[in-house]
């Protein structure tokens, strides 16, 4: 019984510490997610900063004041 026992518990041991090797990013994944993050808000600001879509936006909120019920 004590081998069976102590063979339950090292397969036990194996699956948790091969689980935790693959439980979340690593510094460098964290880096590039920040990286593309960033990326992706300079692009959107590029975007709607324009002058095409800020005066889109602009006539959008204007015509939402204006609206009567």
């Amino acid at each position: 019984m004590y081998k069976a026992v102590r063979k339950r518990m090292l397969g036990l041991v194996c699956r948790v510490r091969g689980a935790r090797s693959d439980a979340g990013m690593v510094t460098s994944e964290y880096a590039m997610g920040i990286v593309a993050a960033v990326a992706f808000a300079v692009v959107l600001y590029k975007v709607v900063t324009s002058g095409q879509v800020s005066n889109e936006l602009q006539a959008i909120v204007k015509q939402a004041l204006d609206a009567r019920m």
